[in-house]
């Protein structure tokens, strides 16, 4: 009866069910300590909750674990060590990181395992492949819902784009993702994967100054990041 009435407590203060959930488990020797630790769960209760929602809001297509990620394969720079990565130390400097090799190498992987890492310490996150992101964008500039749309990627502090270059962009999308690119110059960390060297970026976006713009925003503040082995789909096929 107590726990019900606690409960219809807490909601009328817009608090969570935690507190009464928790309030039959936890002992104290005093009413403070009990206090203390009554508040001292439903703050961790909330931090959880709001990580499980960065996580949901992040936008990953699968949940890949930072552990079972192997960098046997990867070249990392001078001042790089997957310490350093997971404990996203990129984003203390808005650093941004470029994650170049063949397909099937393991960016997408460790990219997203960083992106978890960062919710999980309560960085807002935003993973995207790259031509999904650009025909949001083009649809909310037709929908005249842009500026709202930038509000929300503005938001991120961390900005993930996966398949970096695989789709060549109209003229309206690539000046769209130059936007982006812009919009995250010194004020937060991007993560791009591409399998497409920078000197055929060109190649992408199709304007040449456009194209020197971008890479002086993604390679001014930058840690490059190589995958220089085959296919690990490729290698791990059944097919003979």
């Amino acid at each position: 009866m107590l726990t019900s009435d606690i409960a219809a407590c807490c909601k009328e203060l817009r608090l969570s069910r935690n507190i009464a959930e928790m309030s039959e488990k936890i002992q104290a020797q005093c009413n403070q300590e009990y206090l203390l630790k009554l508040l001292k769960s439903e703050l961790e209760y909330r931090d959880r909750i709001r990580k499980d929602k960065l996580l949901k809001s992040a936008g990953f297509y699968s949940i890949k674990p930072f552990e079972g990620f192997k960098f046997d394969e990867v070249k990392l720079p001078e001042a790089v060590t997957p310490d350093y990565l997971k404990n996203c130390e990129f984003l203390n400097t808005n650093t941004n990181l470029v994650m170049y090799g063949n397909v099937g190498t393991g960016k997408t992987y460790l990219s997203i395992a960083l992106g978890v890492e960062a919710c999980k310490k309560g960085i807002k996150t935003k993973f995207f492949r790259t031509a999904a992101l650009v025909n949001k964008l083009s649809e909310a500039k037709k929908n005249g819902t842009l500026t709202t749309f930038m509000k929300q990627i503005s938001k991120a502090e961390l900005l993930i784009c996966d398949e970096w270059g695989y789709v060549p962009l109209d003229r309206t999308g690539a000046q769209l993702l130059f936007e982006v690119v812009s919009e995250c110059y010194e004020k937060k960390s991007l993560i791009i994967n591409t399998n497409i060297e920078f000197s055929r970026w060109v190649n992408v976006f199709y304007d040449e100054q456009m194209t020197g713009a971008i890479l002086d925003r993604v390679l001014h503040h930058c840690h490059l990041l190589l995958f220089p082995g085959p296919s690990n789909r490729m290698r791990e096929s059944s097919l003979t």
